[in-house]
């Protein structure tokens, strides 16, 4: 089973579009987990558990790893998910953007060393960047269109020729580069108009949305602007407000309890056919 299918097939059985960021800072996880041999592992170990029937997707972010000499313990993250979660797919967020043989490396640690479904990419350096992870055919390559951040429109908003360069990504990611049909699109939550507006250049293809829970996405806004006619299509993720729920022996339970808020919360917008 490939991405899309594995993607297609959890959005339906769990009912949800909702995807669970993990963003493991040390300093703000609960002290008891601290005093753990591998505490970034046990703190996301216990967020999966307890949020796994509520996603269509766990999304580790590799900088929270990397930057403690963690990289171990997003290993066995990824392997206790693929071991007991098996239907959910994995997203490792790293925004990789090179090109030649270093994007190969790239696309290597992504999909071998992490065994992730799905890796973000920067796709600034042309197809060369992209192309070494759209060779894995049945990975999910997420290129970079229009983004969450307050500065999404000092580059993505230029014109080229007539149009943004985020329409010219979204329509390379439609057309030329899909070749193996394993593209998809990050569009942020905070950028509706923007949204509705890739959306009618890419069609069905999916979206991972960044945005909503502490940087103030609008979801019923973003669920209008961008679900697909039959209801799915987005990959809605919510980290901080969802994993610091509470920093007290609780933390599983009230990280259960916001996203199954928010799960709920966007599901009474989507349209269900």
């Amino acid at each position: 089973m490939n991405f899309l299918e594995k993607l297609s097939k959890v959005w339906k059985e769990n009912d949800t579009l909702l995807c669970v960021g993990l963003d493991p800072d040390i300093s703000r996880i609960p002290q008891h987990l601290r005093e753990f041999e591998y505490p970034i592992f046990e703190f996301c170990k216990e967020i999966v558990d307890s949020t796994h029937d509520l996603v269509c997707a766990f999304k580790p972010q590799i900088a929270y790893f990397s930057a403690e000499s963690a990289e171990n313990q997003l290993e066995m993250l990824t392997t206790y998910i693929k071991n007991n979660y098996p239907h959910i797919p994995i997203i490792l967020d790293s925004k990789r953007g090179d090109i030649g043989a270093t994007a190969d490396k790239y696309a290597i640690e992504a999909f071998k060393r992490y065994q992730v479904d799905a890796v973000t990419v920067n796709p600034y350096m042309g197809y060369d960047t992209a192309e070494p992870f759209l060779k894995y055919s049945d990975k999910g390559t997420i290129l970079l269109c229009r983004t969450s951040n307050l500065g999404a429109g000092d580059i993505q908003d230029l014109l080229v020729g007539e149009k943004t360069l985020y329409h010219h990504i979204a329509e390379l990611a439609a057309t030329k580069w899909n070749k193996n049909n394993n593209c998809l699109l990050v569009v942020g939550a905070t950028w509706p108009n923007q949204m509705k507006e890739v959306r009618d250049i890419v069609g069905d293809m999916p979206f991972l949305v960044p945005g909503v829970g502490a940087q103030g996405g609008d979801v019923e806004a973003l669920i209008k602007a961008g679900q697909t006619e039959n209801g799915t299509g987005l990959i809605i993720s919510s980290s901080r407000a969802v994993i610091y729920a509470s920093n007290g022996i609780d933390f599983a339970d009230s990280a259960r309890n916001v996203a199954k808020n928010l799960r709920d919360s966007i599901n009474q917008y989507r349209t269900y056919v």
